[in-house]
């Protein structure tokens, strides 16, 4: 029987195909159980709203973007991501909420260069209908509220296969007439590395610096720290790149001040007295996406957001779709996202358009 032939150099091996295969199955795997036991996120506190993703594509893939392998990814998941901005991109997206909340996104990305890419974003977000009163009980007014963040995103390829990036970020929030807004700055860092030609890899952290400090009553301050977050993501292209299955796991940790009084037997008799102590909360959260090709102009996306947190209950799931139109010379992308909210299970609509310049 005569030998079997040796691949020839240069040529794609079947066996390290299945390997790839194999070990992203199994990084998907552990994204889901990592974190086997219900955990208390920290979906509440400062900066929540910038947390809950970008976009309808974002929204619709589960926010499983950090290791994104298409064009003109948004920068949001990744600084890195912006040395793929292949032209000049503007997207604007609007959520349809429940209880009288709002939530606007806007995204300009562009190359600069032969290895680099620059992203421009705003995230918005608002309650209103907010019904004031005062210590009686009697109604007062009607409030509102609005939080904004601002990101500058850059991103360089250093390499063929391996890009990092930077993101500086604003952010803003105004809840009363009565309080002064109060901002805060805040640093990202991303780098992705193209294992193969279908394997991706990606580490990003996140919020690096951010809190916001409030002048309280008594003239005692306040600080609010956002979470640190890490996240290790991958991605995986089959089906001559029309099937991209993401995965993502995050490690948040955040620092809570905690106030509470105690009562201390002195000279003088019982005495109460304020005790001040500084606690640090962790979590781990898994995340899940994928998108298909169906036809040139129609991708169509599901995922699910916040695996291991409070069981299903805490899990927020989507799906939507993206539509690609020409207009003369006008490239045009409409995206679309269903959201499950946790919890609650309210419905979370959002829809997205992209215009490439």
């Amino acid at each position: 029987m005569p030998p079997s032939p040796t691949p020839a150099i240069g040529m794609p091996v079947r066996n390290d195909r299945r390997l790839w295969t194999v070990l992203l199955a199994a990084l998907i795997a552990g994204l889901a159980f990592a974190y086997t036991r219900p955990v208390h996120a920290q979906e509440v506190g400062a900066g929540a709203f910038a947390r809950l993703g970008f976009g309808s594509q974002g929204m619709a893939l589960g926010n499983a973007l950090g290791a994104d392998p298409t064009q003109d990814a948004s920068t949001y998941y990744n600084p890195a991501l912006a040395a793929q901005a292949s032209e000049q991109r503007l997207a604007a997206s609007a959520a349809l909420m429940s209880f009288d909340r709002e939530l606007q996104f806007l995204e300009f990305t562009t190359p600069i260069g032969p290895t680099a890419g620059l992203g421009v974003g705003l995230i918005h977000a608002g309650v209103s209908g907010i019904d004031g009163r005062d210590a009686d009980g009697n109604r007062t007014e009607e409030l509102s509220t609005d939080e904004f963040n601002v990101f500058l995103s850059f991103g360089n390829r250093f390499a063929d296969r391996f890009a990092v990036g930077a993101t500086l970020q604003l952010y803003q929030a105004d809840f009363a007439d009565d309080l002064d807004a109060v901002r805060t700055f805040a640093l990202n860092a991303g780098a992705v590395l193209d294992v193969t030609d279908d394997l991706r890899l990606a580490l990003t952290v996140d919020d690096v610096l951010a809190k916001y400090e409030w002048d309280g009553t008594g003239g005692r301050s306040n600080t609010d720290r956002f979470p640190l977050r890490v996240r290790a993501a991958a991605s995986y292209t089959f089906l001559d790149d029309r099937l991209h299955v993401l995965g993502e796991v995050e490690s948040r940790t955040v620092e809570r001040d905690l106030r509470a009084r105690e009562v201390i037997i002195t000279s003088s008799g019982p005495r109460a007295r304020l005790v001040e102590e500084q606690r640090r909360l962790h979590d781990l959260r898994g995340r899940l996406g994928a998108r298909y090709e169906l036809v040139d102009v129609l991708e169509v996306r599901a995922g699910v957001d916040r695996l291991g947190v409070d069981g299903t209950a805490g899990a927020r799931p989507g799906a939507g779709f993206g539509l690609n139109q020409t207009l003369g010379n006008l490239d045009l992308r409409v995206g679309y996202a269903f959201v499950l909210e946790p919890y609650v299970r309210d419905a979370l609509n959002l829809v997205t358009l992209e215009i490439y310049l």
